[in-house]
C-alpha cells in the first residue's frame, strides 16, 4: 500500500526498546530443542523401533517407486466395518451409533493415528486488532484482522499467538454462513486515507524525517510538491465485474452471500517435526517432547480451528450455526480431521487430502503408510503411526493393514454433515500419489453411516470394489455426502461453484 521506504524510514525513526522483565527460566522445565530427525529418533525409541520401511518415491522410474498398478493397490482389500461394534454386534439406530460405536471409532483415530488431546489445553483469548471496511470485487465487506493469545502462564517460555482473518460481506442482512479456510491470513483490500487524511500524515511524515536528519529539509525544499507517501488508484466502480472464470474462491463466497475466515495453522503449530516442542503441542508439554498418543500437527491445527470457532459464535456479523471448514492438500487432512472431531462445525470442503486425509491407508497406491511415518510428515499424526510402518522392533512387523480403523470411517464421524470430497486429476498436477480411487472407496463406503443417520449419501451403494469412480466433472451432489472431480489441479477452486450451490441448498 504505502510505499517501502516509508515503512523503512518509519520503522527507523518510531524504533522504540521496551525494557521487558526477563523469565526466570530455571522455574520451568528445560525447552528441548530437537531436529525433525531427533525428534523422529526419540519417538522410535519410546515404542522400540529397530527399522521403519522407507517411503515411497513418486517418481516411477525411482528404485523405490510409488506402486500404481491396481492390480497391487489392495494387499487387503475388506475394510474395517462401520457399522459393527467391536464386540461383533452390528450398529441398528442412530441412538446406538451415537452412544457406542463412533466413541470405539474416536478412540481408535486417537490412539494410533491422530493422537489424543491433552485435558490440560490452555484457553484462548481473542482480540480483533484491526476493523477495516473494505472493498472485494466492488463488494462491501467488513474485514477483521484477529489474534487469539494463547494463555501461557504455566509455562512462558513459549507464546502462541493464532493468526487469523475473518472477512464479510456487508450488503447482506443478518449474520452470514462463513466458511472457514486454512491457509494464509491477510487483509484482501485495505482501505486507504482520505487525500485529506494523507496529506495531514504526509506532512507529520516529513517533520518527523527532518527531526531525525535536518538534511532531509533542504531535498524538501527543493521538491516542494513530493510526497513521500502515495496511495493506491481508489476501486473503479464503473468498471465491469471480473469475469466468472476469474474469481477468487474467496469472491465466489462473497458474491454468495457467505463469508470466509482464513487461519494461519503455522501460528497454532508449525508444520515440521523439530516444531512439536514448540507451538501449541510444545506448550502443553512444556517444552518436552510427545509421548506415542499425543496429538500431531493435524489434531492441533483443528484444535485451533475450533477455538476460532469459539470466536466466530461471538461476532453478531456470522451465523455460527452455518460455519464450514475447507482445506487443500495436507490442510484437506486438518479440514477432514476438524469436521470428524468437531460436531459443531456444519459443513466441510475437502480438497485433494491423499493419504491421511480421504485415501484408504491400507492402499498401496502412490502415498504410503511409509512415507506419512517417517521424518518428513510424521508431525501430522501420533507416535504410535509409526507402528504401521515399522519392519522389525518391539510391536513387530506392521503395516497399513494392521490398523483397526481406516479413512472410511473418519469420513463416517462426519456424518450426518454435508461433506463434499473434492479432486483434481493428475494431468493438471493433482498427482497419481493422491490416489484418488482409494478416496472414492472410502467414501463410497462411508455411506453406510450417513444413511443409517437419516442423511442421503453418494446416491450409490455402499459396495466399494464394485462403484466405479465417477467421469472427471461428474457431480454427485444429491446428498450430504458429495464428490466432484474437477478438470484442475492441485487446489479445490474450480469446484467452489458446485460447493457453495450444494451447501446453500443443504444449509438452507
Amino acid at each position: 500500500m504505502f510505499r517501502n521506504s516509508f515503512f523503512f524510514s518509519l520503522l527507523i525513526i518510531n524504533t522504540i526498546i521496551i525494557a521487558q522483565t526477563p523469565i526466570d527460566s530455571s522455574k520451568y522445565p528445560k525447552l528441548t530443542t530437537f531436529t525433525s530427525q531427533q525428534d523422529h529418533d526419540n519417538m522410535k525409541s519410546q515404542l522400540g523401533i529397530v527399522h521403519l520401511r522407507p517411503g515411497k518415491n513418486g517418481n516411477e522410474n525411482a528404485p523405490n517407486a510409488a506402486n500404481y498398478d491396481e492390480n497391487n493397490a489392495n494387499p487387503c482389500p475388506v475394510l474395517p466395518q462401520i457399522l459393527q461394534l467391536n464386540n461383533g454386534k452390528k450398529v441398528t439406530s442412530p441412538d446406538m451409533w451415537w452412544k457406542e460405536r463412533r466413541p470405539e471409532i474416536v478412540e481408535e483415530f486417537e490412539k494410533e493415528v491422530y493422537g489424543r488431546l491433552p485435558k490440560n489445553i490452555p484457553s484462548v483469548n481473542w482480540k480483533v486488532k484491526i476493523v477495516d471496511k473494505e472493498f472485494v470485487n466492488r463488494i462491501p465487506v467488513v474485514a477483521k484482522e484477529i489474534i487469539g493469545q494463547v494463555d501461557n502462564s504455566a509455562y512462558p517460555l513459549i507464546d502462541v499467538n493464532i493468526k487469523m482473518v475473518l472477512v464479510t460481506p456487508s450488503n447482506v442482512k443478518g449474520p452470514v454462513p462463513v466458511l472457514m479456510m486454512f491457509g494464509w491470513p491477510s487483509l484482501p483490500a485495505p482501505a486507504q486515507p482520505s487525500p485529506d487524511d494523507l496529506q495531514k500524515i504526509n506532512d507529520s511524515f516529513k517533520k518527523m524525517m527532518i527531526q531525525a536528519d535536518p538534511s532531509m529539509g533542504e531535498i524538501f525544499e527543493k521538491y516542494p510538491a513530493y510526497q513521500p507517501i502515495t496511495r493506491l488508484p481508489a476501486p473503479n466502480f464503473f468498471t465491469q465485474p471480473k469475469p466468472d472464470d476469474q474469481l477468487t474462491p474467496q469472491e465466489r463466497l462473497l458474491a454468495a452471500g457467505w463469508g470466509y475466515c482464513t487461519i494461519d495453522p503455522s501460528s497454532i503449530q508449525a508444520d515440521n517435526g523439530s516444531g512439536l516442542t514448540r507451538g501449541i503441542i510444545g506448550l502443553v508439554n512444556k517444552g518436552q517432547p510427545r509421548k506415542a498418543d499425543d496429538w500431531g500437527a493435524l489434531r492441533a491445527w483443528s484444535w485451533g480451528a475450533a477455538r476460532a470457532l469459539d470466536y466466530l459464535e461471538t461476532d453478531t456479523l456470522v451465523n455460527a450455526k452455518k460455519v464450514g471448514i475447507e482445506g487443500v492438500s495436507r490442510y484437506g487432512k486438518a479440514a477432514l480431521v476438524t469436521l470428524a472431531f468437531k460436531p459443531r462445525f456444519a459443513v466441510g470442503l475437502i480438497g485433494s487430502s491423499g493419504k491421511g486425509g480421504v485415501t484408504l491407508h491400507r492402499r498401496s497406491f502412490g502415498e504410503s503408510v511409509e512415507n506419512l511415518a517417517g521424518g518428513g510428515a510424521h508431525h501430522w499424526m501420533a507416535g504410535n503411526y509409526l507402528k504401521y510402518a515399522t519392519e522389525e522392533g518391539k510391536c513387530g512387523k506392521k503395516t497399513g493393514c494392521d490398523l483397526k480403523v481406516d479413512s472410511h470411517q473418519l469420513l463416517a464421524l462426519c456424518a450426518p454433515r454435508p461433506t463434499f470430497i473434492s479432486y483434481g486429476i493428475p494431468e493438471k498436477g493433482d498427482a497419481k500419489w493422491l490416489d484418488q480411487q482409494g478416496s472414492w472407496e472410502a467414501t463410497v463406503a462411508a455411506g453406510s453411516a450417513f444413511k443409517l443417520l437419516g442423511s442421503k449419501d453418494l446416491g450409490v451403494t455402499n459396495d466399494y470394489k464394485k462403484e466405479v469412480i465417477p467421469p472427471v466433472l461428474k457431480s454427485l451432489t444429491d446428498g450430504h455426502l458429495a464428490w466432484r472431480q474437477h478438470d484442475g489441479g492441485h487446489t479445490d477452486a474450480p469446484n467452489f461453484p458446485t460447493f457453495i450451490a450444494w451447501a446453500n441448498q443443504l444449509l438452507k
